[in-house]
């Protein structure tokens, strides 16, 4: 049994100002969700109800359904569409009333690799950056990511700070000539794959010329002598082999990146959807941390989500092994604090399924 939400342009004027064209052809019409709709078995066609009926429907099937089977019988899927509160309340609703961590979204399997590289880099996944941070950088540094095409709102804020800052570079990562890249200072056309030979050669290139930020490095990351074993191999020269790029394209990279008084990057699916998209993500973050373009205004990694609120949905967090606010499911003192915040006995501590996990788990 599913409620639907029924798209319908049969609106009247009143509803939608002067924004509605009814003389338009109905595909280029507005739509919007007028009323719900009810089917009482798969094979049964979809009826109009109102909404108390539906909601009384969703509400006995599921009691039911926890009462034959348990909690875990049940589950949530979502997208990056609802407000970070709509999140909230769905997570207490599945983790600590109902008392399955079976809720998952589509963060999933769109920004895995960015949950996991801001956890693997910092400890957890939050951004230490904001859109307000465009209008103060100097460098931005745009990879996997066709801005201009994909984030049009947030590219006319480039473009904007842009015009303000005629001296701000805009460096372009990615193996297609995109619209972005049009609009690039310094366009990195690399092998794709190679993200990590590229980020890794730059760090390479600001360890020789001594482009550092050692006073932030001693203060705050861990692991940099290892990491810096690790970038010894990485010469612009190999680099430039396995990249397909120009040595001095890539050093240029390099020291406008270091050299900059606040870098910013921003990226997106071109480093997350891979096998090594954590270490894509890692490699980069590494260049922020050794730089220290971190932590103030107009610097940091800031992941771009391809739909508008899918980082809410991480920070309260509608994925199935995290709970509110970055507290972690496997800490039992982080558990504790949520179970008392909700006033609930406990949170359920094991994992629910992942998003690939409950689609099997619904077609078995």
């Amino acid at each position: 049994e599913f409620v639907f939400g029924d798209w319908s342009s049969d609106v009247c004027s009143s509803d939608l100002g002067s924004t509605l064209d009814l003389s338009a052809a109905p595909e280029t019409r507005a739509v919007r969700a007028l009323y719900p709709e009810l089917r009482s078995d798969r094979g049964a066609a979809r009826q109009r109800t109102d909404w108390d009926s539906a909601l009384d429907h969703i509400a006995e099937r599921f009691a039911a359904i926890i009462a034959e089977h348990g909690p875990d019988a049940v589950a949530f899927y979502g997208a990056g569409q609802l407000l970070t509160e709509d999140y909230y309340v769905f997570n207490k609703l599945a983790k600590g009333l109902i008392g399955t961590n079976n809720l998952d979204t589509n963060s999933r399997l769109c920004m895995s690799s960015a949950v996991a590289g801001y956890k693997l880099s910092l400890g957890t996944d939050a951004p230490p950056c904001s859109y307000e941070d465009i209008d103060a950088t100097d460098c931005l540094f745009i990879a996997g990511s066709n801005t201009a095409f994909a984030h049009p709102i947030v590219f006319r804020r480039v473009e904007e700070a842009r015009k303000a800052n005629p001296d701000m570079k805009l460096v372009v990562v990615d193996p297609r000539r995109t619209d972005t890249a049009e609009s690039a200072d310094l366009f990195l056309p690399l092998l794709p794959g190679t993200d990590i030979a590229l980020y890794n050669a730059m760090l390479h290139v600001m360890l020789w010329e001594g482009w550092l930020d050692r006073d932030y490095i001693d203060a705050h990351p861990e692991g940099f002598d290892a990491l810096k074993q690790l970038v010894r191999e990485y010469t612009p020269t190999m680099a430039a082999t396995v990249c397909g790029l120009p040595k001095k394209d890539i050093e240029q990279a390099a020291e406008w990146f270091a050299r900059a008084d606040a870098t910013l990057s921003m990226y997106c699916q071109g480093l997350n959807q891979y096998a090594s998209g954590t270490h894509k993500n890692s490699a980069l973050i590494n260049l922020h941390l050794a730089t220290g373009h971190i932590g103030r205004p107009g610097a940091g990694p800031l992941s771009l989500t391809g739909q508008p609120n899918a980082m809410g949905g991480r920070e309260v967090c509608w994925l199935a092994n995290l709970l509110s606010a970055h507290r972690d499911m496997a800490d039992p003192t982080h558990r504790a604090e949520v179970a008392a915040l909700w006033g609930v006995p406990e949170v359920p501590a094991t994992p629910g399924k992942s998003a690939v996990e409950l689609f099997q788990a619904l077609k078995d």
